[in-house]
């Protein structure tokens, strides 16, 4: 196998999958060079803050050289100019290789971002295989309308591929993500350049050997690790990419923004953060409440941003669900990534693991109630306890901060009116759990919460064909779903008389 040599060794009774890293450089115009600098950084374990390898540090002249690579590809190129079933073809053909692979991206994704290896293999690389399969099959189904005009006129509209695209990606999904933008954006015909996260690009540049394998032609798909500040703010604001599609902090999304605006008016997307809420009401099961909620809060120790982490419980159940809540997050075992019996792994990186702490200090000044967790976890690494408080107001920073770690807000509320006027309490609006089994209570509760994707007696319900993506300060565009490539696509009308028209 090219790219990552797989054996294991035993580590205290579970296997540790062994992955050489061979991919460091940048991938630009289909070949992998050190940057233009000649710079490189580290990228740490979470497991235990060791370096893994160091990277080639792309910044604004690496960004160029790749921006230069796909505009040649999007102009000159054969991406744009095929059929979308030619187009469609190279995808599947990505995807069965991809597949191929997904013990080394799931363990690559494990030892840089902490994630649960076996989450990665059984779900997190499989969906991302699911995602881009999706994305191959519309490739041909890209169409416009034929339009009835009142003239005696001929018009119809052709959907074409936007352009170049620049993709900042974040590093709590490092391989999901890279395929929520290169799958619809390579569908649509446009060409890309991708900047992982710092904290995370082993993924990235192993998926770029990966598309090269599967026919992706030269200059179509680039990437270039770096900082936000350099090569990040390099794309959002480059005079020659077309559109931004940017995942991460709503801080972060408005730089983004104003960038674009500044350069070329480029249009955005971004999916950004989130403070979802989840409502239980009198007659859920407590048992599957308490289990959801903690589901909701506490996967992938926290760092996802639809993560239900205002927990809003009706009264009459509540010490009930405080109790049982407070034991199922006392039984979580948080510990290697590469265990299977471990529930929970380390915090991204050093910088999450202390905000984290900071905001469980915060939680404890307002005057909120502690009922489990609350402290590290261990002697290396950035383990973090599941967290729960209790008697939370509204105005607390823990209830309004995104705080991306394992931490739960707890709260009481009387009426469905006043569950859904808490609900709304914040500046996002990504996403909302509602446990009831009364259907007039869900339909009513779903329509009235902002936000941008409502699950009912569930959470974390994602399909390739459900778009995903915010209200309010959660961004705008959508992530998934036809909405998905849509975005990756503009509309141009075409106008002709038709004959012994007026107009001749």
């Amino acid at each position: 196998m090219a790219g990552a040599n797989r054996s294991s060794e035993k580590h205290e009774g579970f296997e540790v999958p062994k992955v050489d890293v061979k991919f460091t450089k940048l991938f630009i115009n289909g070949q992998f060079v050190d940057a233009v600098s000649g710079k490189t950084f580290e990228t740490r374990d979470p497991r235990t803050g060791e370096v893994i390898a160091r990277i080639a540090e792309g910044d604004k002249a690496d960004i160029d050289l790749a921006v230069k690579a796909a505009r040649e590809a999007f102009d000159n190129g054969p991406w744009p100019r095929m059929s979308g079933y030619e187009r469609g073809r190279i995808l599947h053909r990505f995807a069965d290789i991809v597949e191929q692979h997904v013990e080394e991206l799931a363990a690559l994704d494990t030892m840089d971002a902490g994630k649960l290896f076996q989450v990665g293999k059984l779900f997190d690389v499989p969906s991302s295989v699911q995602l881009l399969r999706y994305f191959a099959g519309a490739a041909d189904k890209v169409h416009g309308a034929t339009l009835k005009m009142s003239q005696r006129m001929q018009g119809y509209t052709l959907k074409e591929p936007v352009g170049v695209v620049g993709h900042i990606v974040p590093w709590n999904y490092p391989t999901t993500m890279f395929f929520f933008k290169v799958g619809p954006g390579l569908a649509a015909g446009c060409t890309v350049v991708i900047k992982p996260a710092e904290q995370t690009p082993l993924s990235a540049l192993f998926c770029a050997h990966l598309a090269k394998e599967a026919g992706v032609p030269d200059g179509v798909l680039n990437v270039v690790p770096g900082f936000g500040a350099t090569a990040g703010a390099a794309i959002a604001s480059h005079m020659d990419i077309d559109k931004v599609s940017f995942t991460g902090s709503t801080e972060v999304g408005r730089l983004v923004m104003e960038a674009a605006a500044k350069s070329n008016l480029k249009p955005v997307s971004l999916e950004l953060g989130g403070k979802s809420p989840v409502i239980v009401f009198d007659d859920a099961d407590v048992d599957m409440a308490v289990n959801l909620a903690n589901m909701a809060t506490f996967t992938n120790k926290g760092e996802i941003c639809v993560a239900g982490t205002r927990i809003y419980v009706q009264e009459g159940i509540y010490d009930t669900f405080v109790k049982k809540a407070a034991e199922v997050a006392k039984r979580s075992v948080v510990g290697d990534p590469f265990n299977p019996h471990v529930h929970q792994g380390p915090q991204v990186d050093k910088d999450q693991y202390e905000k984290i702490l900071k905001y469980i200090d915060m939680g404890k000044r307002e005057g909120a109630t502690l009922v489990a967790g609350g402290k590290p976890c261990g002697n290396k690494g950035y383990y973090v306890e599941p967290t729960i408080f209790t008697d939370v107001k509204d105005d607390m920073v823990i209830a309004q901060d995104e705080i991306f770690g394992p931490v739960m807000a707890l709260m009481k509320f009387k009426t469905v009116e006043e569950a859904i006027q808490k609900a709304n309490n914040t500046r996002y609006g990504l996403a909302a759990g509602i446990v009831t089994k009364n259907i007039d209570i869900a339909n009513t509760v779903s329509r009235s919460i902002r936000a941008g994707a409502i699950w009912i007696n569930c959470y974390f319900a994602f399909e390739p064909d459900a778009p995903l993506g915010g209200y309010k300060m959660s961004g705008f565009g959508k992530d998934m779903g036809m909405d998905s490539l849509d975005k990756y696509l503009q509309t141009k009308t075409v106008v002709t008389p038709l004959y012994n028209s007026p107009w001749l």
